[in-house]
């Protein structure tokens, strides 16, 4: 099996269940075996200093509105900023852990809507940005598959010049093209899955052309037909063979890759087994003596 990180800590209380689904998810992996679970302890709030502007990382450790809540998360409290801390530690972990062993998880968001100043969308520190921040002689390269577009993310582009952002997204709030962020739309009504399968083997071609040392996989499950962002096509069955697809790839051109949940809106028992699912899609492709059954 392979490593994936996650704290009790990650666990807080938000309006949108999006911090709650964590551990929601790690409880039914431990149920059903199919990861080790690692702990990667809490990051130093110094080290968002090369990510984020300090005023604000300051700001929020503190709980000092209105920075510290401009993500959407109204209510400041301990226990949010020791999970949003813990996440990020997760996201470095991690991807230590796919260079060293190929494949990784960190179950948490990659935050991708948050920007140098202030927190978006519910997103708080951009730990898609950190990643390639604290590993400058990594080329870190994001797969963004999450229903919106990683508008963050494609802004950090402009200035670290070893992140690339390739998002594949459904709805009009995308995100920017520059020389290092691009973005293809899958029509949420009208799209289908051959389109959305070739843009996944667009950017993997982009991952090669740019000599990637790192994907990051972003597996969004607000995609889903289910969900109140989703398209209407893309069905559970589609959604697991996305996952599969991405870590087949992944693994013939010999990326580490390390994959993080994104979004998803659905109620926790209708959610929770679909980024289950991604965790049984990596593990039919890494480790098929160990395949189980998606969850339908």
């Amino acid at each position: 099996m392979f490593k994936t990180c996650y704290s009790p800590r990650y666990y807080a209380h938000t309006p949108t269940n999006s911090m709650e689904k964590l551990t929601a998810v790690a409880n039914a992996l431990a149920h059903e075996q199919i990861t080790d679970l690692i702990d990667p302890g809490i990051i130093e709030p110094e080290r968002l200093y090369s990510v984020h502007n300090p005023d604000y990382v300051d700001a929020f450790i503190a709980g000092q509105k209105p920075l510290a809540s401009m993500q959407g998360f109204k209510k400041w409290n301990e226990q949010l900023r020791d999970a949003i801390l813990s996440v990020q530690a997760g996201q470095l972990k991690a991807a230590e852990l796919a260079w060293q062993e190929g494949i990784s998880a960190n179950i948490a968001q990659g935050f991708h809507h948050a920007v140098y100043d202030h927190g978006n969308a519910f997103c708080t520190f951009n730990g898609l940005a950190l990643v390639a921040k604290q590993f400058p002689d990594k080329k870190i390269f994001i797969l963004d598959c999450d229903q919106h577009g990683g508008n963050g993310t494609a802004e950090y582009t402009r200035f670290i010049p070893n992140l690339f952002n390739f998002s594949i997204y459904g709805l009009a709030f995308g995100c920017a093209t520059y020389e290092q962020s691009i973005t293809r739309h899958i029509h949420p009504k009208t799209g289908n899955f051959d389109e959305y399968t070739q843009a996944v083997f667009d950017g993997f071609e982009h991952a090669q052309e740019w000599g990637a040392d790192l994907i990051i996989y972003q597996a969004g499950m607000d995609c889903h037909r289910k969900d109140r962002f989703g398209s209407k096509w893309f069905s559970t069955d589609l959604l697991y063979d996305r996952d599969q697809l991405v870590f087949a790839l992944a693994k013939k051109h010999k990326f580490p890759l390390m994959f993080v949940l994104a979004g998803g809106y659905q109620k926790l028992d209708e959610l929770v087994p679909l980024h289950v699912n991604t965790f049984k899609a990596a593990n039919s492709i890494y480790f098929p003596e160990l395949y189980l059954e998606p969850c339908h």
